[in-house]
């Protein structure tokens, strides 16, 4: 639908466009955290008559806390290296001199309003080979892309046990002891702390050497369009990074939620196309994979318990009644995941998750500015 209510992020993404702000081909915002997105057409490659086009505009929103560390500082930039590289992702178009839009993939997700662990199609599954091969070839030192991350958050190629030691670092001094200061009480109410992540460290030092790639960081259904042809294309780069190619597997694996037939079936999609672009990046994966799907499981509770507080904040400290019922799911459905990560707690139920936020807010007057 075409938006008319007043919008900073949007005046700002309507004059990268050379829009109008009031523009009603402007459309969005679509659905998103990290970004407001929005979309405009774009004039015919090949004057009239031809194919209309659309583009998209992102900005970040403004004050987000980023609950996984960033790599590139421009994803328009990083996929306009990868064109050509890898197939099926956004277009980069230059609309004015130094302005660059991302092409707006035409489609529906992944999710697409089936059941979220259906498996994927026969296509699907060899377009997935494919994006995993693609990347597994482009080496770090191939991309010559600004990166934001510090020097120290590097690891040297090769060393996961490096690359799975800073990102759960950062989770638990980032995330969890920083940012989720504010909500210590509210941790300690569902039985969780720091210890888990004390315990991945150490789990983390018996992972073995891979070859960095190239990784999307994020490979799930909403991040996955299906053209009207029936093609995958891959959306959202915007926490792509250098690292353990185990690494993309993990995440999938733990973002899609597929059955255990259909997850061996992804496993070995993987291994296939990984191994043939990069012998010997699959090394150990066997045994690596369940030390990161415990570190993914993890970050999902850290995440999950925050940014449910957060949803549910409320002028002058009130609980959003309607809101608490799906943040309870969300957080429950977290928790239940981590169980075999060691030193979380027993799985509490659905109403024993929605009690403790129903104390987390009615025990303060309001959330803290700093939760923001």
């Amino acid at each position: 639908m075409t938006v008319e209510v007043e919008s900073p992020v949007r005046r700002v993404a309507a004059k990268r466009a050379g829009l109008e702000y009031r523009d009603r081909a402007i459309e969005g915002p679509l659905q998103g955290y990290h970004h407001e997105t929005y979309v405009i057409p774009l004039p015919p490659i090949d004057g009239v008559g031809a194919e209309p086009r659309r583009g998209k505009v992102r900005e970040p929103r403004p004050g987000l806390f980023w609950y996984d560390r960033r790599c590139f500082r421009s994803e328009e930039v990083l996929l306009a290296a990868l064109w050509g590289r890898v197939h099926r992702i956004p277009e980069i178009i230059e609309v004015a001199p130094g302005v660059r839009l991302q092409g707006f993939v035409e489609g529906r997700t992944l999710t697409g309003g089936v059941p979220g662990n259906r498996p994927l199609s026969l296509r699907h599954g060899s377009q997935l080979g494919q994006l995993f091969r693609e990347l597994a070839a482009i080496k770090t030192e191939e991309i010559d892309v600004e990166r934001i991350c510090r020097a120290e958050d590097r690891p040297e190629e090769g060393d996961c046990v490096g690359f799975l030691a800073g990102l759960i670092r950062f989770t638990h001094e980032r995330v969890y002891t920083e940012h989720g200061a504010p909500f210590h009480g509210l941790f300690e109410r569902l039985g969780v702390g720091g210890a888990p992540l004390q315990g991945l460290l150490t789990r983390a030092r018996g992972l073995g050497s891979r070859p960095f790639t190239l990784l999307h960081g994020d490979l799930h259904r909403e991040n996955f369009i299906v053209d009207p042809h029936g093609d995958l294309w891959t959306i959202d780069w915007e926490l792509a990074l250098f690292g353990d190619p185990l690494y993309d597997l993990a995440t999938h694996l733990h973002l899609m939620r597929y059955q255990a037939d259909e997850e061996e079936r992804i496993c070995r999609i993987w291994q296939s196309a990984v191994e043939g672009a990069r012998p010997g990046a699959t090394q150990g994966w066997r045994e690596d994979l369940p030390v990161l799907l415990e570190y993914k499981r993890a970050q999902s509770v850290y995440t999950d318990v925050i940014r449910g507080a957060l949803a549910l904040e409320q002028p002058e400290g009130a609980l959003d009644r309607r809101t608490l019922p799906e943040v309870a799911r969300q957080v429950q459905l977290a928790l239940a995941g981590a169980q075999k990560v060691p030193g979380m707690p027993t799985a509490p139920a659905l109403h024993e998750v929605a009690r403790a936020y129903r104390w987390w807010v009615t025990s303060r007057p309001s959330f803290t500015a700093s939760a923001s």
